[in-house]
């Protein structure tokens, strides 16, 4: 199937319709992972106190699961848009898995930690933060842990597109696909950013000898802004779009 009789959807020509052993593998290595996420961490439940506490962990295991979907979409969106098969899509895509299974174990221990601030403590805390001398240093090791493996999968899917971009005469790329492209290259950026920015303020709040407590948890919070830049960001790309722009004035 060439690139012009391939189907399209959202504005984009779908090059990648056959599915690719690595495709295959990143599926496999994301539902391997999730099943790390189960609530139940040792073993089922025999009472129903038991039960109830497992049900508690459901908060986190929901924040996870949408944290690596996110991730996992983006890969599958970048493989049917391109159906890129060779060595660099190859590596990056196994990265990719690499980043995945290490970041899962501390994804869940800094998402039930997080949310069991701010439950004030009814969600339970995977991390085992106690109040004393070594709170500070291990929050901020958490956070420093959590963004190093965001920013990571958000670069990775960043090289993706951007590995794409540069094979765009060959793909047979119009306009407006290279203008989608870039414009999942600049929002994977954006994530990028924000977890460097938190890691490097976790750094800060280290070297503090009594860091204001707002200060404290500012690395994670940072993650907040991402409310606010991603929506304004796809808002105005979606503006710029060559297709939107063709469009004659009502």
């Amino acid at each position: 199937m060439t690139a012009m009789q391939a189907p399209v959807v959202g504005g984009f020509r779908l090059r990648g319709t056959q599915v690719t052993r690595t495709e295959t593998f990143v599926d496999a290595a994301f539902a391997f992972s999730l099943t790390l996420l189960v609530i139940f961490v040792d073993q089922l439940p025999g009472s129903a106190s038991e039960l109830r506490e497992a049900m508690r962990r459901v908060p986190a295991f929901i924040a996870c699961f949408a944290l690596l979907a996110l991730f996992w979409s983006a890969h599958g969106r970048w493989s049917r848009r391109f159906g890129l098969d060779d060595a660099r899509s190859t590596v990056l895509s196994l990265a990719f898995v690499l980043v995945v299974l290490v970041y899962v174990y501390p994804l869940r221990m800094v998402i039930s930690s997080f949310l069991s601030l701010l439950s004030g403590g009814w969600l339970p805390d995977e991390l085992g933060l106690e109040p004393g001398p070594g709170l500070q240093r291990d929050l901020q090791t958490a956070f420093i842990v959590y963004s190093a493996g965001f920013g990571l999968l958000a670069l990775i899917v960043c090289l993706l597109n951007a590995h794409a971009l540069r094979n765009a005469v060959l793909l047979q790329l119009d306009a407006e696909e290279r203008h989608i492209t870039r414009a999942e290259i600049g929002l994977y950026r954006i994530l990028v950013l924000t977890a460097l920015a938190s890691l490097l303020l976790s750094l800060v709040v280290l070297l503090v000898a009594d860091p204001h407590p707002v200060l404290i948890g500012a690395p994670m919070w940072l993650y907040v802004s991402l409310c606010a830049s991603m929506p304004a960001y796809a808002l105005h790309q979606e503006r710029r779009r060559p297709s939107r722009r063709c469009m004659p004035a009502a």
